[in-house]
């Protein structure tokens, strides 16, 4: 692998880090146990990035 990542596949790998999170749990109150779960989430064996 290179040494040096791209900055732009670097900002990718961050954006995709931070969007994998559960859902906030004042959401979750709001909505009265609605929303649990978050549409985007991702498991790292299960679905790849494509990166």
């Amino acid at each position: 692998m290179a040494k040096n990542i791209h900055v732009a596949r670097k900002l990718r790998l961050a954006a995709a880090y931070k969007s994998n999170r559960p859902v906030p749990l004042w959401v979750t109150l709001k909505t009265r146990l609605r929303v649990r779960r978050g549409m985007r989430r991702r498991h790292w064996r299960r679905s790849k990035l494509k990166v």
